[in-house]
């Protein structure tokens, strides 16, 4: 049963992605029609952050009073409506006002499924679910790629993505049921989700005796205040991290097409292919660093993860549009691939089970601060210029993400040895 509830919440990943990685496919051919300017994507990728911001902070009391399958299921729907509206939308400011319910329908089972995984179960379960996502994101510029390049309308391809949103969202309307019998079953066999998969080794052992002493010590104390939260040792470090990161995945999603078409000259259907490549990337690599969690540590993933993601930007950057930029694409989302799952999972082992839920809602929030901030910045620079700041801004990006992992990965490995 528990297995058959791992197959929702992989199915709701999809639903997340599908979103995600239109806006950036379909921008070529929306913005002359809306006639705006390209950096408008910006303003749209702004609203839709903040609505989810806003519901990823909310996420802790949502999921309290309604539980993760009953927010999962609205969000989805919500979604869907938010897409036909995108579809059927006459001018820019309508695509402005369907960008709310868009975010707002994000965030929370975002939080939520993130916190649920980490806590119920193992490390390949995260990367796998992450990799769903990946697939929801690849579907959708290969979708959207095709319908504009027999029909020349992008309006029928949210209208088609819209659709396969709202068969999930009755999908996980009939499976509710599910929840409730899992979510006893959980409570009285909890899984040790949060122990590294390696306990052979020293630390792996040290980190799950140090997670079972903080479970013991936190279970019997109120939940701490938000400052208190704040104030927790390492924290600010993971919510930088997830703000360099996630700022890098966006831009590389929302403006990767873009650059393709408007500055290398690629058709707006290969241009689809090319963002394909780049999420198909980011599907395949977490799939695969399911496996990988068996034999290696966490961080070791996310360490070669950056590394070459790095090495895919500086392809893209001196290459351009030859298949040689088209594996730098791939790179980059192969290397993307461990690093946020592997910073989730990481959660309950480095701040306790007990304080999870709200730290991933911290996580959530500092993950879509960088998804907010970076379109706009990089639109404006884009009209003003051109769109040959994309690769510079992803670069530095993943450079400062290198400095605050590793900089955690030693304040972490203190804390373990003493």
């Amino acid at each position: 049963m528990a297995r058959l509830l791992l197959t929702i919440i992989f199915l709701s990943f999809i639903s997340l992605g599908l979103p995600d990685a239109a806006l950036g496919t379909a921008w070529p051919a929306m913005y002359p029609e809306l006639d705006v300017s390209i950096g408008a994507a910006g303003m749209i990728a702004l609203v839709v952050t903040a609505g989810t911001i806003v519901s990823s902070l909310l996420s802790g009391t949502i999921l309290g009073r309604f539980g993760t399958g009953k927010v999962n299921f609205a969000s989805t729907l919500l979604t869907g409506l938010a897409l036909i509206g995108y579809a059927r939308s006459p001018s820019y400011v309508w695509l402005l006002a369907f960008a709310i319910p868009l975010g707002l329908g994000a965030g929370s089972v975002d939080a939520g499924l993130n916190s649920y995984v980490a806590m119920h179960y193992k490390a390949h379960h995260m990367n796998w679910l992450h990799s769903f996502w990946g697939m929801g994101a690849t579907l959708s510029p290969v979708i959207l790629a095709q319908i504009i390049s027999r029909t020349g309308n992008w309006r029928t391809g949210y209208q088609t993505i819209a659709s396969i949103q709202l068969i999930l969202a009755v999908v996980l309307f009939l499976s509710l049921p599910l929840w409730e019998k899992v979510g006893k079953k959980l409570a009285s066999h909890p899984v040790q989700a949060n122990i590294p998969e390696t306990t052979t080794t020293a630390e792996g052992l040290a980190l799950a005796e140090q997670e079972k002493t903080l479970s013991n010590t936190v279970l019997d104390k109120e939940q701490p205040s938000l400052l208190h939260l704040f104030k927790t040792p390492g924290l600010l470090l993971v919510l930088l991290s997830f703000f360099f990161y996630c700022g890098a995945e966006i831009s590389m999603g929302l403006w990767g097409g873009s650059l393709m078409v408007n500055v290398h000259g690629l058709a707006v259907e290969q241009a689809g292919q090319y963002v394909a490549s780049y999420f198909g990337g980011i599907m395949a690599g977490r799939f695969l660093t399911g496996f990988l969690t068996f034999r290696y540590k966490t961080h070791t993933l996310i360490r070669f993860g950056i590394f070459a993601s790095l090495l895919g930007a500086l392809l893209i950057f001196f290459i351009g549009a030859t298949s040689g930029g088209q594996i730098g694409f791939i790179l980059v989302g192969l290397g993307f691939a461990p690093v946020f799952p592997g910073m989730i999972h990481e959660t309950p082992a480095r701040f306790g089970q007990h304080h999870s839920q709200s730290i991933i809602g911290f996580q959530m929030a500092s993950a879509y601060a960088g998804t907010m901030l970076f379109p706009p910045i990089i639109g404006s620079l884009a009209t003003r210029f051109s769109l040959t700041v994309l690769m510079p801004v992803v670069i530095l990006l993943i450079l400062a993400l290198v400095l605050s992992t590793e900089t955690i990965n030693r304040l972490f490995a203190r804390k373990a040895a003493t």
